[in-house]
């Protein structure tokens, strides 16, 4: 939060970052790492479908 001058822009960065972050948070202790890995690159597959159906609307259907 440091580099945030205004605190109302700081509140809405974070509301918007904490579905995100709970979609990448794998509880990795309890994970061997190949597993980890692979739980990991599967979600980022999915991050990358959704933003790119939201960037274009009309792509997706």
């Amino acid at each position: 939060m440091r580099r945030f001058c205004n605190p109302g822009r700081t509140q809405r960065v974070l509301s918007n970052f904490g579905p995100i972050r709970q979609h990448f948070a794998l509880k990795r202790h309890l994970l061997r790492a190949s597993l980890y890995r692979k739980q990991l690159a599967a979600r980022f597959v999915t991050w990358r479908k959704f933003t790119d159906q939201a960037q274009n609307p009309s792509s997706g259907c």
